[in-house]
């Protein structure tokens, strides 16, 4: 688990904002992306893969949209709980890098994970889909893995992804 579990979670966004009662909070989580690539390239901006516990457990950031009271914060790795790693994801470019073709069938197309911190809205009627803060490329949005769908050929990133802490990851819910 990241530093929030899915009651804590719920505490913090059920109680709003201490400052002002403010009951909307804008949430940033790195959470999972899938792309679908294209000679090294995203085809598109790619959809979410993720579920609740893993957008939870992504959770570094919670403020209020009214008073930008900061109600939950952490600069722990969203992915490994180093000390100080969410800086590292967030300043840092991918480790791993999506090639152009398939190493083993030479395939054009290929399938990506990448880890992206993200924006949502809570509170205040339906909540939205999460927003991307960045796009393919940029530092912050992290290949975690690719792999090859003719011939099931996969990459998987060993230390962690977002702030390069040496492995075991911890495991996610």
């Amino acid at each position: 688990m990241g530093r929030l579990d899915q009651p804590s979670f719920e505490v913090l966004v059920q109680a709003g904002c201490p400052a002002c009662g403010g009951k909307q909070l804008e949430i940033r989580s790195y959470i999972d992306r899938r792309l679908d690539m294209m000679l090294g390239e995203p085809n598109d901006a790619g959809r979410w893969v993720h579920d609740g516990e893993k957008f939870v457990d992504g959770t570094y950031r919670i403020t209020c949209t009214t008073c930008a009271t900061t109600v939950f914060s952490s600069d722990l790795c969203p992915r490994c709980n180093t000390a100080d790693g969410l800086a590292r994801a967030l300043g840092e470019s991918s480790r791993l890098a999506v090639p152009k073709r398939c190493a083993k069938c030479n395939e054009l197309e290929l399938l990506a994970l990448a880890f992206v911190p993200a924006s949502a809205r809570y509170g205040g009627g339906e909540t939205p889909k999460p927003k991307p803060l960045l796009d393919f490329g940029e530092p912050g949005y992290h290949v975690v893995a690719y792999a090859c769908d003719s011939c099931d050929a996969a990459v998987v990133a060993q230390a962690c992804p977002l702030c390069d802490a040496p492995g075991p990851l911890r495991p996610r819910p």
